[in-house]
């Protein structure tokens, strides 16, 4: 049976979950009718869900619970807070034509509750909803992982649901990268989307900005292919509008050279003397009299409630082979690390050791993000004290850890929609991050990380530093990132999304991550 006879009796029956009149309206109407479409659909009941008509229509793409792909899936989010949320199928496309012939199927079914879907790249997002739904629909891109590279190897083409880390061992043997993400598990779709900071973020900006086009699906079904010259607003709304316009399902990226590098990792015991001299090296090193455009980096602080203990770090990219480069001396010149992977290797192996960094996986998790200018050493002294002195009134929760990470922004052409102004070499990015093990923790975590979150604002006021833009990949549910973009690019994203989601899809029918539309 092809596509368009179901689409057209999908059309014709009123869809009737969620609507327990339905089945005797359809049975008085058109009872040959319906007889002929249930033959095409699972089960014997008068009423079908819109996941078995997509089963039916779309073969062998859509997993139910009672599947063991299903659970796999689910248990392969980041986070507690999506993989808790249970969707009544899980479809899995392959190619763009097949997303397209879902969109086109799943808007022709009327519905009194219409469903709920929601888009999957890598599933990294924390929040509940980011990636995941309940009783709804997920479509998890990850079938989509192509990876072609030009003949001249200026090109990368990328599936939405690829992964960095199992993208970047395909592309040193070549000598080249492309901006993608630095911590393995994460995801092409969401990250490129949202923004993007990779490892050369310092010379070649957002990873967004070195997108050259966009394979989507539209709203309507449609797939277009998105580009500076062709689809020229859709392109950019692209550049940090996220999941608003529609599903990409590829991406055309420059890639650029990059054989071997220097980087790693350093760990410190916690101590005043540490935390001054962290505070001195970053203040200098974020100084744009010291900027060095292959040089990226992170401060990182964590806090271990299982042990009570504090730790201190550093993580160093290097893009050229070039051991302990002048720029980060004041951080590799500190003494006693505990822990050094500093070495020469390549964005494939960093990506993988970054990992671990971070937890690899979380119970529940937070994350809140903020923006600022390169203040003196004392200010980051007192945002390091001030953090500390947050974490106290958590200790005690079960599995606790908070991260504080301070890094410096991409250095951006301007190329895209987050509102920033190109350039900016000495703006600072903060993500405090909380991990912990138990749902009853919530609203306790909650209130402390924002109080660490106010507090950290109010200094950088005070020193009239404050930015507030805030990055939408590491922005908690309740901030805002594009209304951080400031009016008019948000203004312009919402004639985007109006001119080609006329009826709002994407805006009320994939509810998660952050909308246009108040």
């Amino acid at each position: 049976m092809s596509v368009s006879p179901i689409i057209s009796m999908a059309m014709s029956i009123e869809f009737c979950e969620g609507n327990p009149h339905s089945s005797q309206a359809m049975a008085s109407k058109l009872a040959f009718s319906f007889v002929w479409a249930t033959s095409l659909f699972r089960g014997t009941g008068p009423c079908h869900s819109l996941c078995e008509i997509v089963d039916r229509s779309i073969p062998n793409r859509t997993t139910f619970p009672d599947n063991p792909r299903y659970n796999t899936a689910q248990s392969s989010y980041y986070s507690g807070q999506e993989s808790e949320l249970e969707p009544q199928c899980i479809f899995s496309p392959t190619h763009a034509s097949e997303v397209s012939r879902f969109i086109k199927l799943v808007t022709s079914v009327s519905s009194d509750t219409p469903t709920l879907f929601a888009i999957r790249g890598g599933g990294h997002a924390v929040f509940s909803g980011a990636a995941n739904v309940h009783h709804g629909i997920t479509i998890d891109l990850r079938g989509l992982n192509s990876l072609a590279r030009s003949e001249d190897r200026k090109l990368a083409t990328i599936g939405a649901g690829a992964i960095w880390s199992e993208v970047y061992p395909q592309l040193v043997p070549y000598n080249v990268t492309v901006m993608g993400g630095r911590v393995a598990g994460v995801g092409a779709g969401g990250f490129l989307t949202g923004g993007g900071i990779s490892h050369l973020s310092r010379r070649h900006g957002w990873a967004c900005d070195n997108v050259v086009g966009y394979e989507i699906v539209l709203a309507n079904g449609d797939i277009v292919y998105a580009t500076a010259s062709s689809y020229p607003d859709l392109w950019l709304a692209l550049k940090g509008g996220s999941n608003n316009f529609g599903i990409v399902t590829r991406f055309d990226l420059a890639t650029r050279p990059l054989g071997t590098m220097w980087g790693g990792t350093l760990m410190f015991d916690y101590t005043p003397s540490l935390l001054d001299a962290q505070a001195k090296a970053f203040s200098d090193f974020m100084s744009p009299t010291n900027f060095d455009d292959a040089a990226d980096m992170f401060v990182a602080l964590f806090f271990l409630g299982t042990s009570k203990t504090y730790a201190a770090g550093n993580v160093l990219y290097y893009g050229k082979p070039v051991a302990n480069p002048p720029v980060y001396q004041p951080f590799t010149a500190i003494p006693s690390p505990t822990y050094n992977t500093l070495r020469t290797t390549n964005v494939s192996d960093l990506s993988t050791e970054q990992a671990s960094t971070l937890p690899i996986a979380a119970n529940r998790a937070i994350n809140m993000v903020y923006s600022f200018k390169n203040p003196s050493a004392e200010v980051y002294s007192e945002l390091f004290q001030t953090w500390e002195d947050g974490t106290k009134p958590l200790a005690d929760v079960a599995g606790i850890q908070i991260t504080l990470l301070l890094q410096p922004h991409p250095v951006t052409d301007g190329q895209n929609s987050l509102g920033l102004l190109a350039g900016g070499e000495d703006v600072v990015m903060s993500v405090i991050t909380v991990s912990y093990a138990d749902r009853g923790d919530d609203e306790l975590v909650r209130k402390g990380l924002q109080a660490i979150i106010d507090k950290h604002e109010e200094v950088l006021q005070r020193g009239e530093v404050y930015i507030p833009w805030k990055y939408l990949n590491y922005a908690d549910k309740l901030q805002d990132p594009i209304g951080s973009y400031g009016e008019k690019v948000k203004a312009r994203l919402q004639a985007v999304s109006r001119k080609y989601d006329p009826d709002g899809f994407f805006q009320t029918r994939v509810p998660g991550g952050f909308k246009l539309f108040d």
